[in-house]
């Protein structure tokens, strides 16, 4: 078997795979699923499980399924381990950290306390700073609070043992 690679991610993917089927139902379940574009809480259009790029009509349900599982990994999973490298071998909170981004952008999850205290190597900080995302359109959201608490406690979950 082949070493890990420098962000922990073993050859094939397997800690990467492991993340990924552990935020995908994290993110079904906060997102939730509606076929036919509508405008969100703060106006943005979305469709499926969130997505907000190219709304432009009714989708399928295998279309949001595939459409989620390949943004998730390219545009979420990927990134996070760029600016958060030791995130690959910590497939739990790595999971916390795709569905938190999935919800905040990568951009502002790269630029948060929680990756500032992961990238620090303070993982249970980082986990519990993720409860701070819990506003939109400038007023606290139950549901984003609720949320973040199961992030959190995904997080903070302990580790298969191996």
């Amino acid at each position: 078997m082949k070493a890990p690679s420098p962000t922990g991610v073993a050859a094939g993917g397997a800690l990467l795979v492991a993340a990924l089927s552990l935020a995908t139902p994290q993110i079904m379940r906060w997102e939730g699923k509606r076929n036919t574009p509508y405008r969100d809480m703060v106006g943005v259009l979305t469709v499926c499980h969130g997505e907000t790029q190219a709304v432009m009509r009714r989708y399928s349900d295998a279309e949001c399924a595939a459409m989620l599982h390949r943004r998730a990994e390219a545009d979420y999973a990927r990134p996070i381990l760029a600016c958060v490298p030791g995130l690959g071998a910590r497939p739990r909170p790595f999971a916390a950290a795709i569905s938190l981004a999935y919800n905040i952008g990568t951009a502002a999850f790269c630029r948060s306390t929680t990756a500032r205290r992961f990238r620090a190597g303070d993982w249970a900080g980082g986990c519990e700073a993720m409860l701070a995302w819990n506003r939109a359109g400038g007023r606290a959201v139950t549901g984003l609070a609720r949320r973040r608490a199961a992030e959190r406690a995904l997080c903070l979950s302990a580790e298969p043992a191996g």
